[in-house]
């Protein structure tokens, strides 16, 4: 059985802003992110998948979430229109 990995992008409607990361599972993530189990994003509860790319390893995975870290918003909002998104 191959294990996918997966970067993925929430927004927030009530913060007004995207949050990068990475998992295994980003749907579960997602329930972790709107359940408050995470520094950052536990000052809201609205938060939406809106991207998500697939990785055959961990490590091009984590490699990939510090690109997008680093990416603008506007960036950001290119990706998630473009054909990288699963979503």
């Amino acid at each position: 059985m191959c294990i996918k990995h997966y970067v993925y992008v929430i927004h927030s409607k009530a913060m007004d802003c995207y949050y990068k990361g990475y998992s295994q599972h980003p749907e579960n993530r997602l329930a972790q992110h709107n359940a408050a189990q995470s520094k950052f994003t536990s000052r809201a509860n609205d938060w939406e998948l809106v991207f998500k790319e697939e990785f055959p390893t961990k490590k091009e995975a984590l490699i990939r979430e510090r690109v997008l870290k680093k990416y603008s918003r506007s960036q950001i909002e290119y990706l998630i229109n473009s054909d990288r998104n699963m979503l």
